[in-house]
């Protein structure tokens, strides 16, 4: 019996990664944010927070002959490495499912899709809002620096910083920081970058012809591909153990600060689903029309009410707010 309730337990865990990797798959919408209605975001928190390149080496004793095992084991204990396991698999599982979906729906309803975006975009914007408060110099100062990162950037990044190797790693290095921050969602990030759409086309192309390859078959030209893939994976491996550590960093040293520029940079990041809607558009030689304008709106007002009904849920589930937690 025991062992059934532990495994119930696991599958529970492995579920709520589900949740969170759907979530971080669509922009708008943050893993953080399901990891508190969730209640996993303390415990997610701790154990990424105790991951130390001293603990790194110890857990050598799992693999390497010679080593001391009993404290690799209490180590991998005191990191919680199983439950990152469990939660990391729920997490790749649905973000390999979802961005699949978003891809084909990118390429036959654009406008819905970034409409949704721009729903949950701004939608989340108005959540966190009330957490800033600029009655300072330098929290208005940082709330235009975030604005304007974000409007510069937004729309222009893709044709700017393009998609080399170095690009991909900065990508993945940046966009897993969004697991310690509810309400901003890794996928936001990589629309700011202009990296979303390019890198959810390149892990379909991967995982299929991954699929392809396992069954036997040949798949031609998967190498870049996959090579992608895993830069930008190293490059959210790399940033969760150091990234995520400097924004935590922040928010406790200048939370007011860091959260005026973290929720403007959101503001500013509404021009990239307007921008890519606009540049696809272009593409067909149309424009926008009353008509395409009030099919975005709509596909808007159901995202933020997604956000909305998420928030609704954390309040009522006595999690508390985002504020409270980073606290």
């Amino acid at each position: 019996m025991d062992r059934r309730t532990a495994a119930m337990g696991w599958l529970i865990i492995y579920a709520k990664g589900v949740c969170m990797g759907a979530a971080d798959a669509v922009p708008g919408v943050s893993g953080g944010t399901i990891a508190l209605v969730t209640g996993i975001y303390e415990r997610l928190i701790g154990a990424i927070t105790a991951v130390s390149p001293g603990r790194l080496r110890s857990l050598l004793g799992l693999v390497v002959p010679g080593e001391d095992r009993r404290e690799a084991w209490r180590v991998a204990a005191e990191m919680d490495l199983v439950f990152l396991g469990v939660l990391g698999t729920g997490v790749v599982t649905a973000i390999i499912t979802v961005t699949r979906l978003v891809d084909t729906a990118i390429e036959a309803i654009p406008v819905l899709t970034f409409g949704f975006f721009f729903g949950l975009i701004g939608a989340s914007a108005v959540v966190l809002w009330s957490d800033v408060h600029l009655d300072t110099r330098g929290r208005v100062a940082a709330a235009v620096a975030g604005f304007s990162f974000a409007f510069v950037v937004s729309g222009q990044a893709a044709a700017t910083l393009g998609h080399q190797t170095v690009v991909v790693f900065f990508a993945g290095l940046i966009a897993v920081s969004a697991l310690v921050l509810p309400g901003i969602s890794g996928s936001l990030i990589l629309i700011l970058i202009g990296q979303y759409e390019f890198m959810i086309g390149t892990l379909r192309e991967t995982v299929d012809g991954v699929v392809v390859a396992v069954l036997g078959g040949t798949v031609p030209g998967l190498t870049p591909s996959v090579v992608t893939v895993v830069t930008f994976v190293s490059g959210a491996v790399v940033g969760l153990f150091t990234t995520s550590h400097v924004v935590q960093w922040a928010l406790s040293r200048r939370r007011e600060a860091t959260l005026a520029f973290l929720v403007s940079l959101i503001v500013g990041a509404l021009r990239a689903p307007v921008a890519d809607v606009s540049r696809r558009l272009a593409e067909a030689n149309q424009s926008w029309t009353p008509e395409i304008a009030g099919s975005f709106l709509a596909a808007a007002v159901v995202g933020g009410a997604v956000v909305l009904l998420l928030e609704r849920s954390s309040s009522l589930g006595g999690v508390g707010s985002a504020e409270s937690v980073r606290d």
